[in-house]
């Protein structure tokens, strides 16, 4: 497994199949939670840097339906379809993406003080062949969708 940090104290390390993204949140993790369980925190920063989404299902509890389209930049379309595996209220969710690339996505959190520490990862159902492929837009679009949450917190959880 391959990791990547940078300056800004961001980690992800890439498998063969797997990505883990590690991000610190300088927020609360009962906040942090409820920007990934909230579909009016959700919706607006879900997805990579200048993606919108549209959510046209949004039932986040097991066995739920979470629907939507991410309308990227370029103007393509695509839709989303996840059903939700386990939510453990603030600590756990995971969720399976049933359409391609097929994966499951884990996202833990964890209490640090007033900072969460948030651990996202995704293992993909497909080849390591075509993980290849994958991996060349689904990590970059990972990090950039950490980075929207952060902003998003920041945004709309700062705590004075």
């Amino acid at each position: 497994m391959s990791q990547i940090n940078d300056e800004n104290n961001r980690t992800a390390h890439v498998g063969d199949r797997e990505i883990v993204i590690i991000r610190e949140f300088d927020a609360p993790r009962e906040l942090v939670f409820e920007a990934w369980t909230k579909e009016e925190h959700l919706s607006k920063w879900w997805g990579p840097q200048g993606f919108t989404t549209t959510f046209q299902k949004f039932d986040m509890q097991p066995n739920g339906t979470w629907e939507f389209i991410m309308h990227g930049p370029d103007g393509v379309d695509y839709p989303n379809t996840n059903i939700v595996v386990e939510v453990q209220k603030p600590e756990r969710i995971v969720f399976k993406h049933a359409v391609f690339p097929h994966f499951v996505a884990t996202a833990i959190f964890e209490n640090m003080d007033d900072k969460t520490i948030l651990t996202y990862r995704t293992l993909f159902e497909e080849t390591a062949a075509v993980f290849d492929k994958v991996k060349t837009y689904a990590v970059p679009g990972a990090e950039q969708t950490m980075d929207r949450l952060r902003e998003h917190l920041a945004n709309r959880f700062r705590i004075q």
